[in-house]
């Protein structure tokens, strides 16, 4: 019996926080995704990581580089409320090529079910060049709820998460084909997308 491959990838992760880049408190953020992407994905993932201010020109230097680094997604947290310093959206829209709205619009219907706030957060998804660029809550409780969706006692899906369509959304940009486990996150693929796995 060979053992299934997986494709290697590398995934950019930003925590965007004014008082967490300056020492004032410690960051969640990035341990939180880091955790949670290691736990959904069976691909070995290299991560690249960041911890920057609310500032709309460093936020998207820091999406461009990591893009230029090769990384397939980049997974940003923080910034995305109304509060004048929150800037991640704008930041994020200056340097995509293409917007992917349907994104958002799920991660506000999952938090929606949590709190009546959810309304006013501002999350975008983009793609610059071969990468998916997504802007995910600020709580880790949240930023688990959006990737992972709802489930029910008896752990059936009630509503998908997000990442559920990213591995797809990666294919389709001609990025590593990532394989995601089911009890954490399952990824869906039309039949003729889905790669036969090795015995």
């Amino acid at each position: 019996m060979s053992e299934a491959v997986h494709d290697a990838v590398k995934i950019g992760i930003v925590s965007i926080s004014d008082r967490a880049s300056s020492g004032v408190y410690e960051d969640k953020g990035l341990p939180a995704l880091q955790d949670w992407l290691t736990r959904a994905l069976y691909n070995p993932i290299t991560f690249e990581s960041r911890l920057i201010p609310d500032e709309q020109a460093g936020i998207s230097a820091a999406l461009i580089e990591l893009v230029n680094a090769g990384c397939s997604l980049v997974l940003t947290t923080g910034g995305t409320g109304p509060a004048l310093r929150d800037v991640t959206p704008e930041a994020t829209l200056a340097v995509a090529h293409k917007e992917m709205p349907g994104f958002g619009e799920q991660m506000r219907q999952i938090s929606l079910k949590f709190v009546p706030t959810a309304i006013l957060s501002r999350q975008v998804a983009v793609i610059r060049d071969q990468s998916l660029i997504i802007n995910l809550p600020g709580q880790p409780k949240a930023i688990a709820e959006t990737l992972e969706g709802l489930k029910d006692a008896n752990g059936q899906q009630i509503v998908p998460g997000i990442f559920a369509a990213v591995p797809y959304c990666v294919d389709l940009i001609g990025g590593p084909y990532l394989e995601t486990r089911d009890e954490v996150c399952k990824a869906f693929r039309p039949k003729n997308a889905v790669r036969a796995k090795t015995a």
